[in-house]
């Protein structure tokens, strides 16, 4: 085989194994980001819960809310309520706490994301699918947090 063939094929394989790279850390950069960042009981007896959201992408959102259900340690769900995350600009991460009444964290084994119940763009008002189809939920705390 020729040494310039030779070189194409190699120069190939790395562009192979680069692109995909380039590509995740592209979808990385364009998500909207729902993290459960810390779960701590309240005096009041309060589960409270510290929710960091950020958008990445380049959609303004004046409005974003969660249905979401919860579930007790042994796997039933105790409620649905919903989350007003509030609005969010293009670029923007904020930081919103919920506390759920008469519910110790340590009774809280699982949240989902069960719906979207508003995801309203600044520039035209209407619904988008970003904050469900560009979502990405996680959890710091030993609650789960997902889909």
């Amino acid at each position: 085989m020729p040494f310039a063939f030779k070189s194409l094929i190699r120069g190939l394989a790395c562009a192979a194994v680069i692109i995909p790279g380039a590509a995740s850390a592209q979808d990385a950069a364009s998500e909207f980001g729902l993290e459960l960042n810390s779960a701590a009981d309240t005096d009041s007896g309060s589960c409270r819960l510290t929710f960091v959201a950020s958008n990445k992408t380049e959609t303004a959102l004046d409005r974003t809310a969660y249905q979401v259900g919860i579930f007790d340690a042994g796997g039933a769900v105790t409620r649905l309520l919903v989350l007003e995350f509030g609005a969010l600009i293009e670029g923007k991460t904020k930081i919103v706490q919920f506390d759920l009444g008469d519910t110790q964290c340590s009774n809280i084994s699982r949240m989902i994301i069960n719906d979207v119940t508003g995801c309203t763009q600044s520039s035209d008002g209407q619904e988008s699918d970003i904050c469900l189809a560009q979502l990405n939920a996680s959890s710091r705390t030993d609650i789960e947090f997902g889909l």
